[in-house]
C-alpha cells in the first residue's frame, strides 16, 4: 500500500522530530511503499540543499520528497514562520497530487494537522495524526501567542482535524487525557511512547577524560542536554542553582534552543552554571555519563502538550532522572512508578535545591536509581513502540483499502 508521511523536518535536519519521522517511516517502509514529504533542511541541518521546486531522493526503502520551502535560520522568528508557511502551502499542493491509501502526519509545523485533514478529506483517504506537540495549547501555555479571535479559530479548526483523524497517536497518558478533553473519542486515541533504545553505546566510563571534561570540575553535576525550548521550567532550575551557588554542584546545559538567551541572562550571576554547544553523536555517551542527575523540565500547565524524547535516552543510559515537572505529567508518573529518579514541583526552586542536596548525600540511592532507569528502558522499549505504531497504520490502511 502507498503511505504518505508528512513532517517538515527530516534528516539532515537535526530536530528530534526529524529523527522520529525517519525511524517510524523506516518501519512502515518494511511493508509498504512510503513517501515522506518534507521541507528543505532548516533546523540546524547537517547539510543544506540548493533550492528546487521539488527535490527527490531515496532513503533506504522509502522516497523522500522535499518541496522548495524557504530555509531561513530558525533562531529568527520571522524566518522560521516563513519556513512554516512556505512548506505548508507547497506541501499541501504536492500532497493533493499523490495518491495514497493513508496519510500519516506529525506536528511540524504547528498547522500541519489541519493541512493533512484537508488533504485527507478531499482525497477521501484516512489519516493518522501522530502528535508530538499539541498546538495551539502549547503556544498559548508557553506565552508564544495570546488568546484572541485568531487563536480561537485555530483551536476550532484543529478540533475539526482531530475529529477527522482515523487514529490519533499520542506520546503519553497525559497527552491522551488532554486530547480526549477536547471531545475526541478516547477509543481512537492510542498511546505509543517514543521509548528507549537498549543501546550499550550510551554507556561510557565515569572516569573517561571526556566525561571529566564535561563535568567542569564539579563534584556533583545536574545536566540538561538537548533543546532549550519554551516549555521548560528554566526559571525554577536557575533559581535553584542560585540557591546552591556556594555548593560544589554544577548545572550544565548542553545544547541550544529558543529559550537559551533567556536562560543565559537568568544565570548571569551564577558561578555554578555552564553552557556548552551540542556534542557530536559519538560523544553523547560521555554527556550521559557526566551527569549525576539528568533534568527533564516541563512548566506547569504544559503537561500533556509536550513529552521530551530525551527522557528515554536518559533511561537507556542508566542515569537518574530529575523530573522537574507536574506530578500528573507522563514523565513524573513513570519516574515515580519506576523509582528511577526524583520528581520535583516545577514552581519551587527551594524544593528543587533541597532535593538535589538530599540526593547528593545519598550516593548509594543515586546508583540504585540509575540501575532502575536502565531496567525501565527495557520496559519502555523503542522497538516495541515502533512495531505497535506500524501495526496500527497497516491495519487501518488495509481496512480502508477493503472498503474502497
Amino acid at each position: 500500500m502507498n503511505i504518505l508521511f508528512l513532517n517538515q523536518y527530516y534528516p539532515p535536519d537535526t530536530a528530534a522530530t526529524a529523527y522520529v519521522a525517519q525511524r517510524y517511516a523506516y518501519a512502515l517502509a518494511e511493508e509498504h511503499k512510503v513517501t515522506v514529504l518534507a521541507g528543505r533542511p532548516s533546523y540546524n541541518p547537517l547539510e543544506r540543499y540548493p533550492w528546487h521546486f521539488l527535490h527527490q531522493s531515496a532513503d533506504g526503502k522509502l522516497l523522500v520528497e522535499r518541496v522548495g520551502s524557504t530555509s531561513f535560520e530558525r533562531h529568527l522568528m520571522k524566518g522560521r514562520v516563513l519556513n512554516y508557511f512556505s512548506y505548508l502551502m507547497l506541501m499541501t499542493v504536492r500532497a493533493l497530487t499523490i495518491k495514497a491509501d493513508a496519510l500519516v502526519c506529525m506536528t511540524d509545523p504547528p498547522l500541519i494537522g489541519i493541512a493533512a485533514a484537508t488533504v485527507a478529506t478531499l482525497q477521501q483517504r484516512p489519516f493518522v495524526y501522530f502528535i508530538q506537540d499539541l498546538h495551539p495549547d502549547m503556544a498559548l501555555a508557553s506565552g508564544l501567542v495570546r488568546e484572541n479571535a485568531l487563536v480561537s479559530l485555530w483551536e476550532k479548526i484543529h478540533r475539526w482535524a482531530l475529529r477527522k483523524a482515523k487514529v490519533i497517536v499520542v506520546l503519553g497518558e497525559d497527552m491522551k487525557r488532554l486530547v480526549a478533553s477536547k471531545g475526541i473519542d478516547e477509543d481512537k486515541i492510542k498511546v505509543v511512547r517514543l521509548g528507549a533504545s537498549i543501546d550499550e553505546s550510551l554507556m561510557a566510563p565515569r572516569q573517561h577524560p571526556k566525561t571529566l571534561e564535561l563535568r567542569c570540575g564539579f563534584s556533583f553535576t545536574v545536566f540538561h542536554g538537548g533543546n532549550l525550548g519554551f516549555y521548560g521550567a528554566w526559571e525554577t532550575l536557575i533559581d535553584a542553582a542560585r540557591c546552591l551557588n556556594e555548593e560544589d554542584i554544577g548545572f550544565i546545559f548542553i545544547g541550544d534552543g529558543a529559550a537559551k538567551g533567556k536562560i543565559e541572562k537568568l544565570a548571569s550571576s551564577c558561578k555554578n552554571v555552564r553552557f556548552m554547544p551540542f556534542r557530536p553523536a559519538n560523544e553523547i555517551s560521555y554527556v550521559m555519563a557526566a551527569g549525576d542527575l539528568h533534568v527533564v523540565a516541563i512548566k506547569r500547565g504544559l503537561e500533556g502538550m509536550v513529552v521530551p524524547s530525551k527522557f528515554y535516552s536518559i533511561l537507556s543510559a542508566g542515569r537518574p532522572v530529575l523530573a522537574l515537572a507536574p506530578e500528573s505529567s507522563d514523565v513524573a508518573q513513570i519516574v515515580g512508578q519506576e523509582q528511577c529518579g526524583i520528581v520535583v514541583n516545577p514552581d519551587s526552586p527551594e524544593a528543587l535545591a533541597k532535593a538535589i542536596l538530599d540526593i547528593k548525600a545519598q550516593p548509594e540511592k543515586l546508583q540504585m536509581m540509575g540501575r532502575r532507569a536502565r531496567s525501565a528502558a527495557r520496559k519502555y522499549n523503542k522497538k516495541k513502540g515502533i512495531e505497535r505504531f506500524a501495526k496500527l497504520i497497516s491495519s487501518m490502511a488495509r481496512a480502508n483499502k477493503v472498503e474502497v
